[in-house]
């Protein structure tokens, strides 16, 4: 039996108003999630924040100040490695 043979007996394996009860019923789901979307949408935000809150603004300045310290301390070592590169070729 060939693959499109199979293909086209597989709706006649399922009764036509069982299929057309599941395309209604998820016609509905659809239409249920279309209009609890933003609902939905605040829902799942809210359970982010639950699992990972979000920072103080303390914590934002402190993790900024942090963050620029090392950019800092990396620059220093860059413009000490290109001194030493540069004394050393002399």
């Amino acid at each position: 039996m060939s693959f499109s043979s199979t293909l086209f007996q597989m709706p006649m394996a399922m009764p036509f108003s069982q299929l057309l009860l599941c395309m209604v019923q998820l016609t509905l789901l659809g239409g249920v999630l279309m209009f609890f979307r933003p609902l939905l949408v605040g829902i799942a935000r809210a359970l982010v924040l639950v699992v990972r809150p979000r920072l103080t603004k303390e914590e934002l300045v402190a993790r900024r100040t942090l963050r620029a310290a090392r950019r800092a301390r990396q620059a220093a070592v860059v413009a000490t490695a290109k001194v030493h590169a540069i004394a050393s070729r002399s």
